[in-house]
């Protein structure tokens, strides 16, 4: 796993990842804003409340009673691939990996809410997890339109490839909503809130947000003028080869993945040629309405040569990868097509080890005032201009961040001139 935090637990799906259908586990990614609760099940227990008949408090034996329900589908973090924009924006720089496709069972949230009755006037029903925000952070709570929680797909999971869910992916209870991005699927749910407004908490006015059109890259859009996440865009990998491999001379098989949250994947080509031509990939037998489709394209390359590869997919409703990324002030929903620049040669050269980063002396502010909530791999793997980490620090400091006035500048000039834009590796 490719570590972005490790305290709160963000690691990403290393690409052999996307061997499998069903991704293994160890292998499945983890966003988490907050640190990963405790929860004791003796001690924990289901409430829904609100716009509701008969408020309800379960437990999970009780929620157990309700019919099982299983599907398969992917989540992925609606940030996935924000490593690839250009200009960079603040936030975990995932590359690929924060997918991943896993078998989900549980109850429907439909059979929940019709236990609790939903009364005349609903419009929305708010999650909250068993999660602590860290410092003065907002809690970690988002909603869905009453008619997405009705969709029969909707479920309250337990158990994830036939195993319990493990404290990093929601145990007890996490929601699971499919073709919808991962900021919906709360985790260690513990309160569900039938509601007649719209949640106006931080994770649904602020954060998670999108243009509804596109905007230059670099500009600042105020959040009253984007709307929530909701379906991510069609998206491709192609995982058997890295960008910049060198390949000896014979037959090639690339393999990877390629997914839908709008509607099935019917369709995966190939250009060895930099997009000259296309021709079509095989897609696996392993098919399910929200999972994604497995998929090879047997090659030999003509010659020695550098060949730039790209893969696209197409789905039932007629809708492909761009070849651009389109930008977003957060980063979310990168889809473009893929590119994997591969060099064939008879006398490939051996890889050379990575030269240990020379020790960094941070400032005593970074400590005092950053690694007290969480460790050094968010800021190692940012992007940003001097104006960006001003900006980093003011929101840290509004969510409770202690920086001294004295000490700000020292602090926003050490964050720019060891962690500022850089290419993309």
């Amino acid at each position: 796993m490719r570590v972005l935090s490790s305290r709160p637990e963000d690691f990403e799906m290393p690409m052999e990842g996307f061997g499998s259908w069903i991704t293994p586990l160890d292998k499945f990614f983890i966003r988490s804003h907050h640190y990963t609760p405790d929860v004791k099940l003796r001690d924990w227990k289901l409430s829904v409340v609100g716009k509701v008949s008969t408020p309800l408090v379960w437990s999970l034996d009780e929620l157990k009673k309700l019919p099982r329900v299983e599907l398969v589908s992917v989540l992925e973090c609606a940030g996935n691939g924000r490593a690839h924009h250009v200009p960079p924006m603040a936030g975990l720089q995932w590359k690929y990996g924060a997918v991943g496709n896993a078998r989900w069972a549980g109850v429907r949230l439909v059979d929940v809410l019709r236990k609790a009755g939903i009364q005349p006037g609903a419009v929305e029903v708010m999650f909250d997890g068993a999660d602590v925000a860290v410092g003065s952070q907002p809690e970690f709570q988002r909603s869905i339109p009453l008619k997405k929680a009705l969709d029969p797909n909707t479920i309250l999971a337990y158990e994830m490839n036939g195993e319990p869910l493990d404290p990093s992916h929601g145990f007890p209870l996490r929601l699971v909503v499919p073709g919808w991005a991962g900021d919906s699927w709360v985790k260690w749910v513990m309160k569900i809130e039938v509601r007649d407004t719209e949640f106006d908490g931080f994770f649904m006015k602020t954060a998670y947000r999108i243009p509804n059109r596109p905007v230059r890259p670099g500009a600042t859009i105020d959040p009253a003028l984007m709307t929530p996440v909701t379906s991510l865009s069609i998206k491709s990998v192609l995982a058997s080869n890295a960008d910049g491999d060198e390949v000896r001379p014979g037959s090639l098989r690339l393999t990877g993945a390629a997914w839908s949250h709008a509607a099935q994947v019917v369709a995966v080509e190939v250009s060895t040629d930099t997009g000259r031509t296309w021709k079509a990939a095989t897609l696996g037998s392993d098919r399910a309405p929200f999972a994604w489709r497995l998929w090879e394209f047997n090659w030999t390359p003509p010659g020695e040569a550098y060949y730039t590869v790209l893969v696209r997919a197409r789905n039932a409703l007629g809708e492909t990868q761009p070849l651009q990324p389109e930008w977003n002030p957060s980063g979310y929903s990168h889809n473009a097509v893929q590119a994997v620049r591969l060099h064939v040669t008879a006398n490939p050269q051996p890889v050379s080890a990575t030269t240990p980063a020379s020790n960094i002396v941070r400032p005593a502010a970074l400590e005092q005032s950053c690694l007290t909530c969480h460790t050094l791999e968010p800021i190692e793997q940012q992007r940003l201009t001097h104006a960006q980490w001003e900006r980093e620090v003011e929101k840290m400091q509004r969510w409770g961040a202690k920086v001294r006035p004295e000490l700000k500048d020292v602090l926003v000039d050490f964050l720019a001139n060891h962690y500022g834009v850089r290419p993309v590796r």
